[in-house]
C-alpha cells in the first residue's frame, strides 16, 4: 500500500529514516555503507515499512540517494514504499531534474526542504514551498512532503502548513522527543483548533547511547535536559550519563526495537517517523 493510500485510509505510519553515505566517505567505505543501505531499504520495504532517506542531513553531503537507488535497488524494493528526500541546496536544475527522475524511475512521493541556512550550500529558493510549486507543475502526481517544527511557534508553523502556497500534501517534523511532549501537544491542539487536516509524521530519535557527540548535534533540535558525565563509560565504550532523580523515563515501546538497518553508532541523525493526522 503506497503512502497516498495509506494517508487516504487515515491509517497510522510507522516508518525509519535512513541517511545515504557521507560523500567525503573514501570509495572502499562508500561501497560497504551502500551496501548496508540497499540491504536496509529491501529488508524495510518488504516488511512494509516505508523509508525516508535524506538529503545533506544536518549540513553534511550525502551521495545522491536517487541515483544510488536507481541503479541498486531493482526490483525487489517496491517503489512505492521509499521516500527520497531533496532539498533546496543544490541549483535549481538540479532539483527539478532530480523532481523529474524520481517520478520516472517510479518513486511517488517526495519530501522537498528547504535546508539548514547555517551550514553547506545555500539555498536555490528562499523558501521550500516556492520549490515544491514548481516540481508540482512539472510533475503533479508525486505526492509531496513538507515541513514544521513543533519547537517553534505552534500558531506560526500551523500556518505554513495551511497556507494556500504551501503545496504540500503531508508534512514531516523535527525530532521531538518524548521527555518534552509538551511543545508537540501544543502543535497538536493549535493544529486541531485551526483544522488543519494534512496527514503528519514526527520524527522521533532512538537513543541507542549518551554519546557525547551526539547529544552535542541534538542540541541543536531539542531542548536537552544536557545530563551531567560522571566517568565510567558503558560496555561499548561511550561515556555513561549521571541522571538525577527521578529516573530517566523509558522509551516508548514504539522504539524499543532497533530498527533493521541502523545508522553507525556515530551517526546523530538516525530517527523513526511515527505519523497520523493532528
Amino acid at each position: 500500500m503506497s503512502l497516498r493510500e495509506t494517508f487516504a485510509r487515515d491509517r497510522s505510519v510507522i516508518a525509519a529514516e535512513l541517511r545515504p553515505p557521507r560523500a567525503a566517505l573514501d570509495a572502499a567505505a562508500g561501497i560497504d555503507a551502500w551496501i548496508d543501505t540497499y540491504h536496509a531499504v529491501r529488508r524495510l520495504a518488504r516488511d512494509e515499512t516505508f523509508v525516508f532517506l535524506t538529503d545533506s542531513a544536518v549540513g553534511q553531503q550525502e551521495e545522491d540517494n536517487l541515483r544510488h537507488l536507481s541503479a541498486n535497488l531493482g526490483t525487489q524494493a517496491p517503489r512505492d514504499m521509499v521516500v527520497p528526500f531533496l532539498t533546496a541546496k543544490h541549483t535549481l536544475a538540479h532539483c527539478l531534474g532530480y523532481a523529474d527522475r524520481a517520478h520516472a524511475l517510479g518513486f511517488e512521493t517526495l519530501v522537498v526542504l528547504g535546508g539548514d541556512r547555517h551550514v553547506g550550500a545555500p539555498r536555490c529558493v528562499e523558501h521550500s514551498w516556492e520549490l515544491r510549486a514548481q516540481i508540482r507543475a512539472r510533475q503533479p502526481d508525486l505526492l509531496l512532503g513538507g515541513w514544521a517544527n513543533p519547537a517553534r511557534d505552534p500558531a506560526a508553523q500551523v500556518a505554513y502548513l495551511l497556507a494556500p502556497n504551501a503545496t504540500a500534501d503531508f508534512f514531516l517534523t523535527q525530532i521531538v522527543s518524548h521527555h518534552d511532549q509538551a511543545p508537540v501537544a501544543r502543535f497538536l491542539e493549535e493544529g486541531r483548533r485551526r483544522g488543519l487536516l494534512l496527514p503528519g509524521l514526527f520524527g522521533v530519535f532512538y537513543y541507542r547511547s549518551a554519546n557525547p557527540r551526539t547529544l552535542a548535534v541534538l542540541g541543536r533540535f531539542l531542548e536537552l535536559a544536557g545530563p551531567r558525565v560522571r566517568g565510567g563509560r558503558d560496555r561499548r565504550g561511550d561515556l555513561r550519563p549521571h541522571h538525577p532523580s527521578p529516573p530517566r523515563p523509558r522509551r516508548p515501546a514504539l522504539l524499543r526495537q532497533q530498527p533493521p538497518g541502523r545508522p553507525r553508532r556515530s551517526d546523530p541523525v538516525g530517527h523513526h517517523e511515527t505519523g497520523g493526522r493532528p
